[in-house]
């Protein structure tokens, strides 16, 4: 029996999300392996014709997935006791594939979405799911924290807020932690003014806001000083192989979202 789930907006995302990395896990020479992300594509009730048609969201949604998963995994392969706090986590699995790599994993979303997440994933211990958005400052009360080191990862969120809930997001973050490394997902400000995702067209997702660099996210968030920026071109390359020669031009690195490394200053 197929579950039917109603979602417009931004939580769509997360459903067309989750069906490219599923469609990808069962190719032959897969990229990524999301087994949980097929079980869950299977067990939904929803037309997934239009994520289809997106080749851009789907080499987007693949390339990010490669280049995250690295770089969390390498994180807490040099940090022990982690807590990790996964912001706008959607359908997202990434905390079963780093399953015993971390102390605790926080999966935060808003309401509406966590009750879908929850219908699917039943989370305990050390993972946990807490349904508020990210610009309000009480889910940092849910938190269990002694001063770990803390890894904030936030994946396809920003280009749907306006700057002030991101400056608000990053606000909560510092006046929370002590020491925090954040990855966070960006889209050029060019791509966020000229282009329109298909697989959600019709639904009320629209794309907001977008900055250059990590540098020009600093006037964003003071508090947090720009370590890297790594183009989504590094996941690209390792299945568009046309990527290995069009990722040296620099408009098309620049025309790709980036994950931003930042740490707390």
């Amino acid at each position: 029996m197929k579950e039917k789930v109603n979602v417009t907006g931004v939580p769509e995302t997360m459903v067309q999300t989750l069906y490219a990395r599923a469609k990808e896990t069962k190719k032959q020479n897969a990229k990524i392996k999301d087994e949980i992300a097929v079980e869950l594509v299977e067990k939904l009730d929803y037309n997934f014709s239009k994520a289809d048609k997106d080749k851009a969201m789907n080499y987007g949604v693949i390339a990010r997935t490669i280049v995250l998963d690295r770089m969390v995994k390498q994180y807490l392969e040099k940090h022990a006791n982690t807590v990790v706090i996964n912001i706008a986590c959607g359908l997202d699995t990434r905390c079963y594939r780093m399953k015993g790599k971390y102390q605790r994993w926080y999966n935060i979303d808003l309401p509406e979405t966590m009750d879908i997440r929850s219908r699917f994933l039943e989370e305990n211990g050390p993972v946990y799911q807490i349904a508020k958005s990210a610009t309000d400052p009480s889910y940092t009360l849910d938190i269990e924290y002694h001063g770990e080191p803390v890894l904030v990862v936030i994946e396809g969120l920003t280009m749907y807020l306006t700057e002030q809930d991101v400056r608000k997001m990053f606000g909560i973050i510092d006046q929370t932690f002590t020491q925090a490394k954040v990855l966070v997902e960006v889209m050029a400000p060019f791509v966020v003014k000229h282009m329109k995702e298909k697989s959600i067209e019709g639904s009320q997702a629209k794309f907001i806001w977008g900055v250059k660099s990590g540098k020009a996210f600093q006037s964003v968030a003071p508090s947090f000083r720009s370590e890297k920026d790594i183009s989504l071109v590094e996941g690209m390359k390792e299945f568009v192989p046309v990527y290995k020669v069009l990722g040296k031009i620099p408009a098309v690195r620049n025309f790709s979202n980036k994950i931003l490394v930042l740490n707390k200053r």
